[in-house]
């Protein structure tokens, strides 16, 4: 299972203002300010996750079949996660519900952030 992630930015200070609302709202704290004018988050479970500006600098763009997925513990921490990003400014990418067989338990929901970075919340079981 990976231990971090990070999304690239070409609006910084934009991205910063809706990570720390997003992110702050499942507990998930900033850890320090990344040289690149980004953020790392720590969550408490010693996963990480960062905005940050591209080390080449050239342009961020979107990966193409990338997503980051943050673990949550019932269905309505997930509506309210993908709520919170449509309210900061982010689009819907599939709303929140269940997935895959019936009877299951998987439940997600899909957001994009400002750059078009795909983001999910989820829960299974």
């Amino acid at each position: 299972m990976p231990g971090y992630s990070t999304v690239g930015s070409n609006k910084l200070p934009e991205a910063l203002a809706f990570y720390d609302a997003l992110l702050g709202s499942i507990g998930i704290g900033k850890m320090f300010d990344h040289p690149s004018g980004g953020r790392i988050y720590a969550g408490k479970d010693g996963s990480f996750f960062g905005v940050l500006g591209p080390y080449d600098g050239q342009p961020a763009t979107v990966g193409n079949g990338s997503m980051t997925g943050f673990p949550l513990d019932s269905e309505e921490k997930i509506a309210a996660f993908h709520a919170k990003a449509l309210e900061l400014g982010g689009t819907c990418d599939g709303a929140p519900g269940p997935r895959g067989p019936e009877g299951a338990g998987i439940y997600f929901a899909y957001v994009r952030d400002l750059d078009g970075n795909k983001l999910c919340a989820y829960k299974f079981g």
